[in-house]
């Protein structure tokens, strides 16, 4: 099999702790992973000439910059698409993953706000603001969850946020005005994407997303309606014809 086919779901994080900066450089996380019905479709092949990409649509801008290049590279959130998995525990890079049932599907809206933030940026003022760590800070661990704790969307809007949030909320206010303002359209969950600078919010019904995106508008950010995974995907199709 030389070529393969697959829907490349949109991810969140249900909640995300950086706990410490290894020597290499890397950081050490943990976190839960979990899927959106947004998704692109997704053509691999394997070639001899290194990672390259080839985009049909939008321009996404350069390909040693592009997300997916840079998975396929470095590898930290590859063991999660590829399970297929719509929800899963994460520590280490986030390449260590524990995967769980997950919760019913809701409807979700995702907020992106003209301002983009680097994950690479973002680290560096984590690193910034914890270069002289607290007795407490320096001895933080992973987090003791059950399995309750993520069977729910409301025991889930109960969890410890992003420790992201803070810091990119002080560089860019106009990202932590969004959180605040789709946190007031009444979500059962809310929280900063990854390192940003998209907010993601789940609501118990699309009555209630769809309020939220008259209240929102379009004028500061854009808007996308879609649904939490709540099933394994299919994975990897093989692509008949294809050498």
């Amino acid at each position: 099999m030389t070529a393969v086919r697959v829907a490349a779901h949109a991810k969140i994080n249900l909640f995300l702790r950086v706990l410490a900066r290894e020597t290499s450089g890397f950081h050490q996380i943990e976190t839960a992973f979990a899927l959106l019905e947004l998704a692109d479709e997704l053509t691999v092949r394997r070639t001899d000439s290194g990672v390259t990409l080839e985009v049909e649509g939008p321009d996404v801008g350069p390909s040693d910059e592009n997300l997916a290049v840079r998975a396929a590279r470095l590898g930290a959130d590859v063991p999660f698409f590829a399970s297929g998995a719509a929800l899963a525990l994460a520590w280490g890079r986030g390449e260590r993953q524990f995967r769980m049932p997950a919760p019913p599907s809701l409807p979700a809206l995702v907020a992106v706000p003209p301002v983009q933030v680097a994950t690479s940026d973002a680290y560096a003022w984590w690193d910034e603001q914890n270069r002289s760590p607290s007795p407490a800070s320096s001895s933080r661990g992973p987090v003791t969850l059950d399995a309750e704790a993520l069977a729910t969307w409301g025991s889930i809007g109960r969890l410890g946020g992003n420790d992201f949030e803070a810091i990119v909320f002080a560089k860019h206010p106009d990202v932590r005005t969004l959180y605040e303002r789709m946190a007031e359209t009444g979500p059962i969950w809310v929280r900063l994407c990854g390192s940003g600078s998209a907010i993601a919010a789940v609501y118990k019904k699309e009555s209630e997303r769809d309020d939220a995106v008259q209240r929102l508008g379009e004028k500061r950010q854009r808007l996308i309606k879609t649904t939490t995974r709540s099933i394994v995907s299919d994975g990897p199709q093989p692509i008949e014809g294809i050498g």
